[in-house]
């Protein structure tokens, strides 16, 4: 299996900036296609210029913070979200490969039995 950057998760934080990147698209698609004030050379590139330059910052930002948060994930430790400061919270991280560890023993256990 593919080791994914961006997985479920992540993918869910990001969708925030993925409705503004839909939006502003649609506006330069429209404005291309309909052109509802003419087209003169000054007036049509700053409306798009003003369009497209937040489109690409905003995408690249998206990514990199996509990047940033699937790192932190992988490297960092990841509490209950609103949990971090509270004393005697246990990381979410631990209780996952707890979680996990019965899975690969039972699945080697059944894998013994057959072979």
């Amino acid at each position: 299996m593919a080791n994914k950057t961006f997985d479920k998760d992540t993918m869910l934080d990001l969708v925030v900036n993925m409705v503004p990147l839909a939006i502003i698209l649609f506006f330069v698609v429209a404005f291309a296609v309909v052109n509802p004030f003419g087209f003169e050379s000054l007036p049509s590139g700053l409306q798009f210029a003003l369009l497209i330059v937040p489109f690409v910052a905003l995408a690249v930002l998206t990514y990199l913070s996509g990047k940033a948060i699937a790192g932190a994930e992988k490297t960092g430790t990841v509490y209950p979200p609103g949990a971090a400061t509270v004393p005697g919270i246990e990381p979410l991280h631990e209780e996952e490969s707890e979680l996990e560890e019965p899975k690969d023993e039972s699945a080697s256990a059944v894998e013994g039995d057959t072979a």
